[in-house]
């Protein structure tokens, strides 16, 4: 026994004596350098912290705050709609590809009892104003909303931006709990969010995680609107029919935006959401409690998206930016100084790479704004400031198509441009937009109706079309024509 004993302890005692010499000649510099390693690549757990924390968090990286703040000021909406004739052609125009999620699906054909949909909306003030998508609302005679408590009110339309497929409702009720909105522009790829909705079959306050995977994206589902604005965040979070109009939030429970559409071929999540950014729902919501619309400035040109092919067909020495390809003979660019040809790279202090970039900053603006638009001629950087202008060529705040006198007739109207006018070879009119429960839905009008004359006197914008209604009472005659069928005069009869 004591054979083997001996040796054991020997080779522990020479063990213990080795590590302690090891530690005491070579400790130091390895800990040195195990610091120097941190600092220049400093290792912390695969988790969310701030920037300017010098440390990983304590805990583990989650959504329980942003859910915990977010998800009591989302409600769902449910929208009905009186049985109407539809038009299988406009459902035909929506890209496959690119479908909004309305929550139930709507029908191919004709039903002869009302139709329902449902989706969600954003609580943005503690008196009650919503946030949702225009698709969610448009067409509804009435409109629903359920809070989280299920609460339930009956909702009124404030105003609509189908160019922006937004909506601004309101419920009433005090003291709510409601979203901020945060900054858009802070938003970076690669950013952790949060998108959450209010489908409310049995699934209320959903909530899913995710990245921002595209800033900017413009995927032209709303190509129906002449003046549209995409400008899409991107986000792989989980976004399912009923969602829409719902909460696209940072990790403080802040939202940068309003989810709107998914790209899918089957209609449900496939890896792909767009919300619009917060910072343009901030404008439309603005002007839609100041004015009834949305009050928005215009360069006053037509533009292309500069590409490698289109850069080498003029030699534009640039692969970024935006192409002036014509322009307006009374807009603010053309009075600027501002010429065919040139590419529009930055405006104030906003870089312009694509086409989405200048749409969603000048979509911000209003007229009589003042912008400094910079633009290469020839390769050269050329300066030029302006004052944005309406589609009318003024620079003042366009009056409101949502004016209380305006309000009855159901409708959101906009004044025909002279290149419209011309085309439908008439002197000018009054397009219907939208139509809502009112006056002109009852009488058979449709979206696309063009009003030439209302009462016997000729209308050629929305102010002439304001001023007779305010005027005239009793019945008059509405006279107008629409675009598929320009020489067949329409006329329509109904009560002021």
């Amino acid at each position: 026994m004591k054979n083997i004993i001996t040796p054991v302890i020997s080779a522990v005692i020479a063990s213990l004596l080795t590590i302690a010499a090891f530690y005491f000649f070579a400790g130091d510099k390895l800990g040195q350098q195990h610091q120097q390693d941190s600092d220049a690549f400093p290792a912390y757990a695969a988790s969310y912290y701030d920037n300017e924390s010098t440390s990983a968090p304590d805990t583990p990286f989650d959504f329980t705050l942003a859910a915990e703040k977010a998800t009591p000021a989302v409600v769902h909406i449910t929208s009905t709609q009186e049985a109407v004739a539809r038009n299988d052609q406009q459902q035909q125009q929506i890209p496959e590809f690119f479908r909004d999620f309305f929550g139930d699906q709507l029908p191919q054909q004709q039903q002869r009892g009302p139709r329902m949909g449902s989706g969600s909306g954003v609580i943005i003030s503690e008196d009650g104003f919503i946030i949702t998508n225009n698709h969610v609302v448009a067409d509804a005679d009435e409109l629903t909303v359920v809070l989280v408590d299920n609460r339930s009110y009956v909702a009124t339309v404030v105003g609509t931006d189908p160019t922006t497929d937004l909506a601004l409702i309101k419920i009433d009720e005090e003291a709510l709990p409601f979203l901020k909105f945060a900054n858009s522009e802070d938003v970076k790829v690669g950013q952790w969010v949060a998108a959450i909705g209010n489908p409310f079959r049995g699934l209320n306050s959903t909530v899913t995680a995710g990245i921002v995977s595209a800033t900017g994206r413009n995927i032209n589902i709303l190509r129906d609107q002449q003046y549209a604005i995409e400008s899409f965040i991107q986000t792989d979070a989980a976004v399912n029919p009923g969602n829409s109009g719902g909460a696209l939030v940072n990790m403080d429970g802040d939202m940068v935006g309003i989810n709107s559409a998914i790209a899918s071929p089957t209609g449900a999540y496939a890896g792909y959401a767009f919300a619009v950014p917060s910072n343009i729902a901030t404008k439309v919501v603005s002007d839609l409690k100041e004015f009834g619309s949305v009050q928005r400035g215009f360069l006053g040109v037509s533009i292309q998206e500069v590409n490698a092919a289109l850069a080498e067909e003029y030699d534009l020495n640039t692969n970024q930016g935006v192409y002036v390809a014509e322009l307006v003979e009374s807009g603010s660019a053309a009075a600027a100084g501002i010429e065919k040809g040139d590419v529009i790279v930055q405006v104030d202090n906003k870089k312009i790479n694509q086409t989405s970039d200048l749409l969603s900053y000048i979509g911000r603006k209003r007229p009589g704004d003042e912008v400094e638009v910079i633009v290469l001629r020839n390769g050269e950087r050329q300066n030029y400031t302006m004052e944005l202008k309406t589609l009318e060529g003024t620079a003042k705040i366009a009056s409101s198509t949502r004016v209380e006198a305006l309000e009855e007739l159901g409708a959101d109207f906009q004044t025909l441009t002279e290149e419209e006018a011309e085309e439908l070879n008439v002197e000018g009119g009054v397009k219907v937009v939208r139509t809502f429960a009112g006056k002109f839905r009852q009488q058979g009008i449709r979206p696309g109706f063009i009003i030439t004359g209302i009462a016997g006197k000729p209308v050629r914008s929305v102010e002439d079309l304001t001023e007779v209604v305010e005027n005239e009472r009793g019945g008059v005659l509405v006279e107008g024509i629409y675009p598929d069928s320009a020489d067949e005069k329409q006329y329509y009869g109904m009560p002021l």
